[in-house]
């Protein structure tokens, strides 16, 4: 039997939807075989997939499994194809209703007691599930509020394996997540950076300074070490306007896809301030690598790149 799960994979900054075909055969050889140009991670889901059904009450039948995710020529990477291949798995084996994955993507590790893991970079996968006009999207509980910053999409945080399973066949339905308005107002201590009123003296840099943040404008600062040059730059994003939603929005999706996320600040509402060191490589810098990755200039968008 042959069954279909929606998933998404992160390119550079943004989600693109991924199918996860799985096609059971109760008359082959025993194997399970991903396809469709999965890294080592991926690859391994196969014995996390099968301790979690196991572990979870459900039967994992020791039979033919082909996994194949499409669009086969997109490269697939991490963990988070964990959740769709454990219910592509199930829902071939006639052990979770084909109706209840329409429409949906769904997003997770898993352990290999079943738990439903965190994974990066959900902020992107959410908001491509949006624009692809999916109504509903299953991630790790502790994803949860990240997932819901994004509006008009219902977000089903999962605890476990099993509890996923309980709540396809309607016997203990999950409640979405409910939203909070979105705090946009700058916590105190502006996460360790300097304050402008503790700096005395250099009042002529202070006013450059002022100017630069008001205008967005580049500063060169230049002067003996001890001068003051580093500790006037950390105190810069305190002079910043603080960040519209959509700005904060654009700093989160980048520092999700980077996995920089405080589990309880699933917003960032402080304006970044990067302090790279001079021995830097070009892909720290720019980015890039042989799986994309935001680089300090990446992170710094929006706000200081010292």
């Amino acid at each position: 039997m042959l069954a279909s799960v929606t998933s998404c994979a992160i390119v550079g900054l943004d989600g693109e939807l991924v199918q996860v075909e799985v096609d059971f055969n109760p008359y082959g050889m025993p194997a399970f075989t991903v396809v469709g140009l999965p890294d080592a991670a991926v690859q391994e889901s196969r014995e996390r997939v099968r301790a979690a059904i196991r572990n979870s009450g459900l039967q994992f039948p020791n039979k033919r499994y082909t996994v194949n995710l499409a669009p086969a020529d997109l490269r697939k990477e991490g963990p988070a194809y964990d959740l769709p291949m454990a219910l592509g798995v199930l829902a071939s084996t006639d052990q979770v209703p084909l109706d209840s994955l329409i429409n949906a993507i769904f997003i997770g590790e898993l352990s290999l007691d079943g738990t439903v893991r965190h994974v990066s970079g959900i902020l992107p996968i959410v908001l491509c599930a949006a624009q692809e006009g999916c109504e509903r999207v299953y991630v790790p509980e502790e994803d949860a509020p990240q997932a819901a910053l994004v509006p008009d999409i219902e977000i089903i945080p999962v605890r476990s394996l099993g509890q996923l399973v309980e709540h396809l066949y309607d016997l203990q339905p999950i409640r979405p997540y409910i939203r909070k308005a979105i705090d946009l107002t700058v916590p105190p201590g502006l996460d360790g950076l300097t304050d402008f009123a503790d700096i005395k003296g250099q009042e002529h840099v202070k006013r450059a300074l002022e100017v630069a943040a008001a205008g967005g404008h580049n500063v060169l600062m230049t002067g003996p070490p001890g001068a003051g040059k580093t500790l006037l730059a950390r105190a810069l994003p305190g002079v910043l306007p603080t960040m519209s939603l959509d700005e904060a929005l654009e700093v989160t999706r980048i520092y999700s896809v980077a996995d920089l996320l405080p589990h309880d600040r699933p917003l960032v509402r402080v304006r970044p301030y990067r302090a790279p060191h001079h021995t830097i490589s070009e892909a720290g810098l720019v980015g890039g690598g042989s799986w994309p990755r935001p680089g300090e200039i990446s992170l710094s968008h929006r706000g200081i790149l010292f």
